[in-house]
């Protein structure tokens, strides 16, 4: 007998005792993203803050471009530009404090390079020299993550970790409109809102996951609105608004680290470039499009904002130019040399006690690179 079958067992509607376990409405996203810029809300703001971020912008912009122009010139494997995500890449480096940690998509060079990680070390990765580049522990900077959002997993086990060992520590996620289509996306939300892991989520609405538009991907009102479901709280923000994207990510991540829990926040912006330098972006999308979103820059937007409160004038614009110039003067050169690699560094740091198979792949190459030393030895 089944239990529809059982006399009195079912019922067409739940019993009067059920209620939500938790109240939807404080967590809906705004109907529009979150501004600051060219609203009064701007006048609030702190000027020295705006400056800061200002200057990181162009240098981020110009690191942007001397990054792909390595490509063109084979000194780097792949580069995926951020060009016009700028005021994400920044704010969410600006908004941690030294304990927190970062966790970057393979997107978020720029990021990582605000952070504090030496801007050669950043590209080593794409570069195709190391791992990852960069000690990750130096400055609380996970490794770059190529596959589509499994960083954000570990992004809450970090924070979940710190908080069981009461440590203050708050775990900063990236990831793209993509990534939230990975059953990884979902399984990390889910975790963090059950254990309420002090972790902030930043999903970089560009537009396009390489040529798939947002509107393939899901039916939603907008991915801020995914978070309802797990029960955080969402938030839309206008994701070229430098000002905007800082004080909503600063609110989250103060949010996570007083208990609060996680936050998915959303920003609107555009990827102006090809998804990297292999990709032809005409393909999916037309002129006309970046033109228009172009005319949003982040830059442009700030600058203006800044020259027309008188916090910004042609001096400290220039002085902004000119060490984005000398920041890529130093890349340009420094990636230009070749570096001396060793074979055997392929293993080191993939375990902390290497495996027997790691081993014996370890031995087996020095033994072919032995052999090889030996032979051009033998030949002179």
């Amino acid at each position: 007998m089944t239990v529809i079958e059982q006399r009195g067992a079912y019922r067409p509607t739940p019993p009067p005792a059920w209620q939500p376990r938790t109240d939807p409405a404080p967590l809906l996203p705004d109907p529009e993203p979150y501004r600051v810029l060219g609203t009064e809300a701007a006048a609030k703001t702190d000027p020295e803050l705006l400056r800061t971020l200002y200057a990181q912008l162009v240098r981020g912009r110009r690191y942007n471009a001397q990054a792909t122009a390595l490509t063109k010139q084979g000194r780097l494997a792949v580069y995926p530009s951020s060009t016009g995500q700028e005021a994400c890449e920044v704010a969410a480096a600006l908004v941690l404090k030294e304990q927190d940690w970062l966790f970057p998509s393979y997107r978020d060079t720029l990021a990582v390079v605000a952070r504090g990680v030496d801007p050669v070390e950043a590209l080593t990765l794409l570069r195709g020299d190391w791992h990852t580049g960069y000690d990750p522990y130096e400055h609380r900077v996970a490794p770059l993550c190529t596959p589509l959002a499994t960083q954000l997993p570990h992004a809450v086990g970090l924070a979940h970790a710190a908080r069981l060992k009461g440590d203050d520590v708050v775990a900063l996620a990236m990831v793209g409109d993509g990534g939230s289509s990975e059953g990884d996306f979902h399984e990390a939300l889910n975790f963090a809102a059950v254990w309420q892991a002090p972790v902030v989520f930043l999903v970089q609405n560009n537009g396009f996951a390489i040529s798939v538009p947002l509107a393939k991907q899901t039916a939603a009102p907008s991915l801020a609105h995914k978070a309802v479901g797990y029960g955080m709280p969402g938030r839309l923000v206008d994701g070229n608004d430098a000002a905007a994207v800082h004080e909503v990510l600063s609110d989250a991540v103060r949010h996570a680290r007083a208990g609060g829990g996680p936050t998915l926040v959303e920003a609107i912006t555009y990827r102006v470039d090809a998804h990297t330098n292999a990709d032809d972006a005409t393909r999916y999308r037309g002129d006309a499009e970046v033109e228009t979103w172009r005319q949003h820059d982040p830059i442009q937007l700030l600058e203006h904002e800044l020259t027309e409160r008188g916090w910004l004038d042609e001096a400290g614009i220039e002085a902004a130019r000119q060490d984005a110039e000398t920041m890529a003067a130093a890349l340009r050169e420094r990636m230009n040399q070749d570096p001396a690699l060793d074979p055997m560094d392929l293993f080191a740091h993939v375990y902390a006690e290497p495996t027997s198979q790691l081993r014996e792949q370890r031995d087996q190459l020095r033994a072919e690179l032995e052999a090889e030393a030996e032979s051009e030895g033998a030949h002179r």
